[in-house]
Order: structure tokens, then C-alpha cells, then sequence
């Protein structure tokens, strides 16, 4: 009998999507260390038509979510799902925002958190929902994190992006550049520092070296391109350097990245949204891992969208996934 470490749950995403299809696939072709239980939560009809459409072959169990004692109602040869059995498949069309969808894609999340925060799976791995069709269903959130910050009743929590090649950590994400910098205050720097301190250590790094990068031009240039530097961001670096954190910067967001990628820092924080999630998709589009830090849970996800352009065709790569729950079983292990 294999001794599994950990329970890893995948939420399906939207089941219009592109999410049924690259569990699916990571799946087949054995993607996934049969060290730990793989629990898809999601809805089975709909895993069951992808497979039989794409010729994929897999077999499934079915579980209830009753997940304490799994004992031999686990089977390791099939993809094991919690069926929420919540989706209109004859209303279904791939590549389509579906109202039915949405609520489905955000009920599979809630599922997933109830079962990390009741101890019955020990991470969360979220496939990619749609936010105009979950928007349309009635729900208010931007995406993923905000869904878990506001289920778990976390207040300071962050969006870091891991890959091979560089991480970041964002002090602001799901806003507009406006509001961005105009909200920029160093207690929030400050927090998110320490956030991927915390979180680096982790995934095994003893001490992560962490960079922050500037907001303006050449980071303010000593006040001429912008004060932020120096009243935001410096005196939230000097607050952690006290607390014994290596953290370095503000640093001119123009250097800051070759120097992360060069192997000079662990990870950068930085400032907005495209200021870090554009170098990491430069660097590997099909290969970053999205991580919610600050949760009390662990949550990580694809770094991609429902790519309804190509949904149900077998186009999409799983690469994103495997990395996800990679990391997910790596700091499930710490």
C-alpha cells in the first residue's frame, strides 16, 4: 500500500474552459508524484465528456467529500473526484462565458477551502476560473485570491509568482495603476516582505535575499522622478533589515529583474500588477506558479487564463499545473 504524504486538491476551474482538460491531461501521462493523493473537486459529467472527447483514457473514482479516513476509497490508477455535480451540461459550450459556469467554477473553490480549512486536504491547487462568467453568476471578486482572503477572513495577504527563472511578490495587484500608486504606503511594503520572507523559507530557502523594487524611473532618482522611494518604500526596507530580514532597495525596476534572474536575490518585491507579472511571463508564460501568501491555508495556481480560444481541443499544456502542485506539495511538506 503507498504511504502518501499529503492530500493535494484541484479545483476544476471553469468547466468551459481550459482547466477539466490540462488536469486531465497531467494526469494521463502520470504528471503527477503518486506520493500524494490527487483529489479533483469539480464536476465529473464534465471530466467524463472532455475525456471522452479528447480520447484521453482515464478512468475516474468518484469520492465523497468526507475525506478524513480515505483508507481504500482512494484508488491511485484513477483520477479521484469529489463530484460537486453542479454544472448544465447540455447548456454547456467550450470556449463560452456561461452563467452556470461561473457559479459552478466558484463553487469548487469554496468546496476547496472548507476541505484545507476543516484539515481533509493539506493544500489547494486552483485551475483557472473566468472572471466575466463568474461576474455574471452574481459574484463580485477580481479572482482567485480575493475569493480566499475574503472565505478565510485574511486581511494581509499577497500574490507571489514563483517559476525557476525569478519570483515576485506584489504589494498591489487587481487594481488600476491610478489607485496603485496613490495607495503605495510602506506598512504595506513593509508586510509584503516579510510575507515572502515567510514564504521563501517555506519552500526551503534559509535565507532568502529579497529585493524591492522602486516605483518611479531609476527608483525616484533621489526625489526627482518621485518621492515614494524615499517616504514609501526605503523606510519599509530599513523596518525589515531590523527584524533581521536581508531585504535590499528600492531598487530601479529597469536592473532589479536581471539582477533576481542572475541569481542576486530570491525573489523581488514589487510595486503593481505588471511590474512583475510581465518579466515572469517574459521569462516562462507556461511555467510560473501563482501563490496566495499570507493565507492560513496553502493556495497556489496556474499562471494562465481559461484560454477559451482553444478549450476542449487538447491544445493547452498542463505545465503550469505540475509546477503548481509541485510547489503546493513542497510547502505542504514544510
Amino acid at each position: 500500500m503507498n504511504n502518501y504524504k499529503n492530500n493535494i486538491g484541484i479545483t476544476m476551474g471553469d468547466p468551459a474552459g481550459v482547466g477539466p482538460e490540462i488536469i486531465l491531461k497531467a494526469f494521463k501521462d502520470n504528471h503527477f508524484k503518486k506520493s500524494n493523493r490527487i483529489i479533483v473537486i469539480g464536476d465529473l459529467n464534465v471530466l467524463k465528456k472532455i475525456n471522452e472527447k479528447l480520447n484521453f483514457n482515464v478512468f475516474f473514482n468518484e469520492l465523497s467529500d468526507n475525506l478524513n479516513k480515505l483508507g481504500t476509497k482512494y484508488q491511485d490508477d484513477k483520477l479521484n473526484v469529489v463530484n460537486l455535480n453542479n454544472v448544465n451540461i447540455d447548456n454547456l459550450i467550450p470556449g463560452e462565458v456561461n452563467e452556470n459556469a461561473g457559479k459552478a467554477a466558484v463553487e469548487f473553490v469554496l468546496k476547496g477551502i472548507d476541505l484545507a480549512m476543516d484539515k481533509k486536504i493539506d493544500a489547494v491547487v486552483t485551475a483557472p476560473i473566468n472572471k466575466k462568467a463568474i461576474q455574471t453568476a452574481g459574484f463580485k471578486y477580481p479572482g482567485h485570491t480575493e475569493i480566499f482572503a475574503e472565505k478565510t477572513g485574511t486581511k494581509d495577504y499577497t500574490m507571489m509568482l514563483y517559476s525557476d527563472k525569478l519570483n515576485v511578490a506584489h504589494v498591489s495587484t487587481h487594481m488600476s495603476l491610478l489607485n496603485a500608486c496613490k495607495t503605495l504606503k510602506k506598512e504595506r511594503v513593509e508586510k509584503v516582505i516579510e510575507l515572502a520572507n515567510s514564504s521563501l523559507k517555506d519552500l526551503g530557502i534559509e535565507t532568502p535575499k529579497i529585493a524591492v523594487a522602486g516605483l518611479n524611473p531609476h527608483a525616484g532618482e533621489q526625489g526627482l522622478f518621485g518621492e515614494e522611494e524615499i517616504n514609501e518604500i526605503k523606510p519599509a526596507v530599513d523596518n525589515a533589515k531590523e527584524k533581521g530580514i536581508e531585504a535590499f532597495g528600492p531598487i530601479p525596476p529597469d536592473t532589479v529583474f536581471v539582477k533576481a534572474v542572475n541569481g542576486e536575490y530570491d525573489i523581488v518585491v514589487v510595486m503593481y500588477h505588471d511590474q512583475g507579472h510581465i518579466p515572469v511571463k517574459l521569462l516562462g508564460f507556461d511555467s510560473g506558479v501563482n501563490v496566495t501568501l499570507g493565507l492560513p491555508i496553502i493556495r497556489t495556481s496556474v499562471d494562465h487564463g481559461t484560454a477559451f480560444d482553444i478549450a476542449w481541443e487538447g491544445k493547452a499544456y498542463d505545465t503550469s499545473l505540475i509546477k503548481a502542485v509541485e510547489v503546493a506539495e513542497k510547502m505542504a511538506e514544510k
